[in-house]
């Protein structure tokens, strides 16, 4: 509920300024960006925002089960593939080069005519470079300002292709802290800003810590992450989990999927659950097991959770975020190659976990104030 001088606040900004319609687009790499746009959705639905969502099939199936209150338009994603030998992971891609820079040229000319269409007066893009127009005010949400790489001149590359884009925006949103005591470090904070004004926003989580619940599973794990690397790390995990002495739910990260696998006497497998269920099962879990893609990794930190975290080879990002908050103890990482489920659960056992008490940041008020900002 809001206090009664914010209530105020939203009035004032709803008599001002003609704010109706926002439309928010999250990236369709895994179901990541969909759901740290849960949160953004929330906090502008409480801001009497419309909200229209552009997202693919997958994402719609997941975000509709979150919200009965929004719009949907289908929106054609890059649709990128991994290969599934990590170490061809950066020739794969630069293979997909043309086909993404088409994809971001079609959203564009979309983007221009559903802005007239439905009367959008706010975009909100999750990582989508092509969501940008001079006609109305364009946010750009991001946890990779800088873009890790095996060269530092590759990086200074990738940071300055990356910015081009970004700079087309009108603003940009970092899941993440201004302070030292922030997740995702250099990936966050470069050394070199881009030129558009740069908001933290804090842990972009749809989670919030309630009411202790008694344990249920020893171990939660939570597959994600575009195919084929998915399927690898089910494989590995389904051909030991019946050797583990230990309660364990397994969420395979499929919404479409109606596939039942053999299950086990300890052990219980769903295709997905919804945002609620996951998080009553995260509480209910001693320990979260799952690939260290950004928005599960805040995900695990807004609830305190230790976790065990695989990267999905080859994906830079996971890989430098897995090292650093090992580093800090806020979780145990493995990696693919040497992973097997047994010496996961041994060594996750004995470390030393040290979860950090972060601060918290009011996404309805950081909306409201962004939008009067805009449209005073």
């Amino acid at each position: 509920m809001f206090n009664l001088n914010f209530k105020m606040n939203l009035i004032k900004i709803q008599s001002k300024f003609n704010i109706t319609t926002v439309l928010i687009a999250p990236l369709d790499w895994g179901l990541g960006h969909a759901t740290r746009c849960i949160p953004l959705i929330k906090a502008l639905l409480l801001n009497n925002c419309k909200v229209i969502i552009a997202c693919n099939k997958q994402q719609k199936k997941l975000l509709e089960q979150e919200f009965t209150n929004v719009a949907f338009l289908f929106l054609e994603g890059y649709n990128i593939t991994y290969a599934s030998n990590p170490k061809l992971l950066p020739l794969s891609i630069l293979k997909q080069l043309p086909q993404i820079n088409k994809a971001i040229n079609r959203e564009n000319l979309w983007l221009n005519k559903i802005i007239d269409k439905h009367d959008i007066k706010l975009v909100i893009s999750d990582n989508r470079y092509g969501l940008y127009s001079n006609k109305v005010p364009c946010v750009f949400v991001t946890h990779q300002l800088t873009i890790k790489a095996p060269f530092s001149f590759v990086e200074k590359y990738l940071q300055l292709i990356n910015y081009q884009f970004i700079n087309r925006f009108t603003a940009c949103w970092v899941p993440d802290f201004a302070s030292d005591n922030n997740v995702a470090g250099i990936l966050s904070h470069p050394k070199k800003m881009p030129n558009i004004p740069v908001s933290y926003i804090g842990l972009l989580s749809r989670f919030k810590t309630t009411k202790t619940i008694d344990k249920k599973y020893d171990f939660c794990v939570v597959l994600s992450g575009p195919e084929p690397q998915r399927t690898v790390l089910e494989q590995l995990i389904l051909k030991d989990i019946h050797l583990i002495n230990s309660t364990i739910l397994l969420v395979r990260g499929k919404p479409l999927s109606e596939e039942n696998l053999p299950t086990f006497l300890n052990v219980e497998i769903v295709n997905h659950l919804v945002g609620s269920d996951l998080q009553q099962a995260f509480q209910q879990s001693n320990y979260i097991i799952s690939r260290s893609g950004y928005s599960t990794v805040l995900e695990l930190l807004s609830l305190q959770k230790k976790s065990i975290l695989i990267p999905t080879p080859g994906q830079t990002e996971q890989e430098y975020l897995g090292k650093k908050l090992m580093t800090q103890g806020w979780c145990y990482t493995i990696s693919q190659k040497e992973f097997s489920l047994q010496k996961a659960i041994s060594e996750a056992e004995k470390f030393k976990y040290q979860l950090p008490q972060l601060e918290t940041v009011s996404l309805q008020d950081f909306i409201a104030q962004f939008l009067e900002k805009q449209f005073k």
